[in-house]
């Protein structure tokens, strides 16, 4: 599924493996798309027991992108549902230099 919004390219792809979501975003993340991103995780709640996030060809991601994944992670917490960001060496300095890495499961592909 490809979201295209202004001129800005976001490429999110699903796929399942049984109850496992892997969701691969390509391109950015930024005020534009944050909203659908959020939407696409959102509405999948419910059909899997754990969750990947694959930023490793992730261009960018702002701090609207940020904050749809502590959303997400305070949605699937009570849930007790494991959720694992992969990032880039680029994504990974971002998380890492925001802190994020402590409180995000974060690993590198």
């Amino acid at each position: 599924m490809t979201r295209k919004n202004e001129g800005i390219d976001m490429d999110l792809i699903k796929e399942y493996n049984e109850k496992e979501l892997t969701i691969k975003v390509k391109d950015k993340i930024d005020t534009t798309t944050a909203p659908d991103f959020e939407n696409e995780i959102i509405d999948e709640i419910g059909n899997f027991n754990s969750l990947i996030i694959d930023f490793t060809e992730l261009e960018y991601i702002s701090s609207a992108g940020l904050r749809v994944l502590f959303t997400v992670k305070g949605k699937l917490n009570p849930q007790n549902i494991p959720f694992i960001i992969k990032v880039n060496d680029i994504n990974k300095d971002i998380f890492e230099m925001a802190g994020l890495d402590k409180i995000l499961n974060i690993i590198r592909n």
